[in-house]
């Protein structure tokens, strides 16, 4: 069953708080923890993971065929069973970036881009996060000023397709509290399901790691890769 959010954002985007339990997330978390650290990609406000595999190609838009590790397999079958990804490529995730934010760190306005099929399934661990969509002008360009800021709550899953995927932009300030977080400022307010953690409009946020699940459209067998990568040297 999908759950639109409240307001005037396009109707392909969707909240659904407690997609997983407390119990799911910290397992989740320890899991990500063992994950060694040259795995990781250290960028100058967050570090992040690309999982089974970073893309590859020319076009950095390929994705070796391997399995998701194992503890994010609930995950990726709770998401086919909603049936958000059935007008996907594959019919579900096949990848799954990890970002870690601390708080104050954020990332800059931006799209996902077309080596994905229009989906995008997000799941927020650890801590709270708002996350600010931006609207495109006549000439394609962002504004600049975000047109809503959701509220995404821990263990909560945001789903974005369509036209919410391919005309707005997405990013997070690079803040350590969360002003105005309020009913008349947060779009999703109404399925805000902790709603007196917010009560004073200010949230301070903690460390979270985001699982963000996508369909990569274009998938090579790893002979194959080999033979293309060898063809590159």
């Amino acid at each position: 069953m999908t759950v639109p959010l409240v307001g005037d954002l396009p109707p392909s985007c969707y909240y659904i708080p407690s997609f997983i339990n407390s119990a799911e997330e910290e397992q989740l978390i320890r899991d990500v923890r063992r994950v060694p650290e040259s795995r990781w990609t250290i960028l100058t406000h967050r570090r992040l993971l690309s999982l089974p595999s970073t893309l590859t190609g020319p076009a950095r838009d390929t994705l070796l065929d391997a399995p998701m590790p194992s503890y994010l397999e609930f995950i990726v079958v709770r998401l086919q069973e909603t049936g958000y990804f059935k007008d996907s490529t594959h019919q579900r995730p096949n990848h799954v970036l990890v970002n870690e934010y601390k708080p104050g760190e954020g990332i800059m306005p931006h799209e996902d881009g077309p080596a994905y099929a229009p989906i995008t399934a997000t799941v927020s661990l650890g801590s709270h996060t708002v996350l600010e969509i931006y609207k495109k002008n006549e000439m394609g360009e962002r504004e600049a000023r975000p047109a809503w800021r959701i509220l995404q709550e821990p263990r909560s899953l945001l789903v974005t397709r369509g036209d919410m995927y391919a005309q707005t932009l997405h990013g997070i300030s690079e803040i350590v509290v969360d002003e105005t977080v309020t009913p008349d400022q947060i779009a999703n307010w109404e399925l805000v399901e902790e709603k007196d953690a917010y009560r004073s409009g200010n949230a301070e946020r903690r460390t979270r790691i985001s699982l963000t699940l996508r369909d990569v459209t274009k998938v090579a067998k790893l002979g194959g890769a080999m033979k293309f990568m060898s063809k590159q040297v």
